[in-house]
This record gives structure tokens, sequence and C-alpha cells, in this order.
């Protein structure tokens, strides 16, 4: 039997890649100044720009979690069809929408009993989880049901990443980080170095003086811990609004020694917490570090 992929928009999963291997990515709403919009990557109401520059100019973005009642319509009519349905979901520590798509596939089990749902808690955030996704889908037409959840599990810690902001206000909105905290290191002109742990959570690995300095040990770090023949051998260097140090990053891993390097957009659902001038590198290692 058949079965189908699915994601949500917060692992940035660019639309030529979704289009090219059949996966569907699930939209997701957020505020703006107020104004409620929907975002799904390549589009959505606002653009990634008009909504950077709208918080710089002070207005306030929040996300919503996809809830139980649009994975039951969107899951019901493969099902129906015939098909298995298989959700890659963004970490369970930066969204609730895990647990609602479980809550969704409980109920849909007794009314398609034949049918078989996965919902797998990556524990990936952003374009790492596009990154899972599109191996993933490469390796649908020689996996079956069984094999494609056996592994996404197997591999989903493997997809590393490190980034670093420009401003720490969003982080301190958040919750990251403690207000004090961000005065002294705004006045300081430190930014830090962050990357995500075994279990999901965005760790600080470093902090230091200075944005050109942060790309920098972003740029170093990723260069000794890349690993480029494993399923995945392309690094993403991802932004959100931040393209021209994007392409200087990832110019500056192309001189260290990587082959494909490619340049994401990180969208609204991840930049609304990390705010505009987010940047981050994401690729494949042996294992998830702190180095």
């Amino acid at each position: 039997m058949s079965y189908r992929l699915f994601t949500d928009a917060a692992s940035d999963l660019p639309p030529e890649i979704s289009a090219q291997y059949g996966v569907t990515v699930l939209p997701m709403a957020f505020t703006l100044g107020g104004e409620a919009y929907m975002y799904w990557p390549g589009g959505g109401d606002l653009s990634i720009r008009e909504c950077a520059d709208a918080m710089r100019a002070g207005k306030d973005a929040s996300t919503s979690q996809i809830n139980t009642y649009t994975f039951l319509e969107t899951f019901s009519p493969v099902l129906a069809a015939g098909e298995d349905v298989i959700y890659l979901s963004l970490s369970s520590v930066l969204s609730g929408q895990y647990a609602a798509s479980a809550v969704a596939a409980a109920e849909l089990s007794e009314k398609y009993p034949e049918r078989r749902i996965a919902c797998i808690d990556t524990l990936c955030p952003s374009i790492s989880l596009g990154q899972l996704v599109w191996c993933a889908a490469k390796r649908q037409q020689e996996l079956d049901f069984d094999g494609m959840v056996a592994w996404v599990e197997r591999e989903k810690l493997r997809f590393a990443n490190w980034f670093t902001v420009e401003n720490l206000i969003y982080l301190r909105k958040g919750g990251r980080i403690s207000g004090a905290t961000a005065a002294i290191a705004t006045v300081l002109g430190i930014k830090p170095v962050m990357t995500t742990d075994d279990e999901g959570h965005l760790v600080a690995v470093d902090k230091v003086k200075g944005r050109k300095k942060s790309i920098r040990i972003l740029v170093e770090n990723t260069a000794r811990n890349m690993k480029q023949d494993g399923p995945l051998d392309t690094i993403v260097v991802g932004n959100f609004d931040a393209k021209e140090e994007a392409e200087q990053a990832a110019e500056m891993l192309r001189e260290l020694g990587a082959n494909k390097v490619q340049v994401w957009d990180i969208g609204i659902t991840i930049g609304a917490h990390s705010g505009p001038g987010t940047l981050s590198i994401f690729y494949y290692a042996d294992r998830r570090t702190k180095d």
C-alpha cells in the first residue's frame, strides 16, 4: 500500500522540492500587529520582507500551532482514498502541534482501522526538519511504511544546525533569555551562537562580540562537523531577511571544502520568534554537537 508524506510550514521546505516529491506542507497561522495571516514556504498572505520590516518597526509577531481539526481535515481524504499517512512534525519542544496530530491520528485510526498513520516528533527545528523531509522523500520509492518510519527515527538526530540572531529582543520576548541579559548583551554588542540538542532544545554554546565573528563561528563549526557522504550532501544556509550575509556564509563554506551549499529562506513561522537577521547553517552530521 502507498503512503503520503506530510510536514508543516515550519520546515521551510522550498515549494519546488515539495512539488517534485509530492510532499504536503501544511500552512501555519501567525499574527503581526494584531492582524491574522497564513504562511507557507514560498507563499502566504505576507512576504518575508514585509513581515521582517514590520517587526523592525516595532510590530509584535506570534504564531499559532496547527490544531487537531486541521489534521483531521487534511488526513481524512488521503485515508479514505486508501493511502497511509506519515507526518513529520516540528519539534514538540517548540510547538504543540505534534500532540495535536497525535490526537487526530488516534481518532482517525478508529474511523479507518485498515489504514496506518504515523506522526513523528522529529525534534528538529526549521530547515533541519525540511532537510529531514527532503531526504525521506527521496527514499519513499525504496522504503515501505515501516521502513520509512524506522529510517526517520534513526536519522532525525543527525540533522544539526548552528544559528545566531541580529537582535536579542525577539529571543527575550519568547522567553529564551532574560530581559537583563538581552539589555546587557545589546549594549556590549554580544551575539549568541546557539544550536539544538538531542532533546530538541535550543541551547547557547558561545557568546561572541560582533555579528561578523558570530557568523564566522557558525561557518567554522559547520566545516568541522559536517558529513558530506551521508544521506544529505547539501548544506543549507538559512536566513530570515539576511540574504546578503547568508550568501557570504555560503561562500565561506565553499572555501572550506563544502561541495554543495544552498541558501534557503527561514520563514515567518520560525522568524517570528528569532527575529529579522536570523542566520543559521543546517547540515548532516554523525551527531548533533555542541563543540
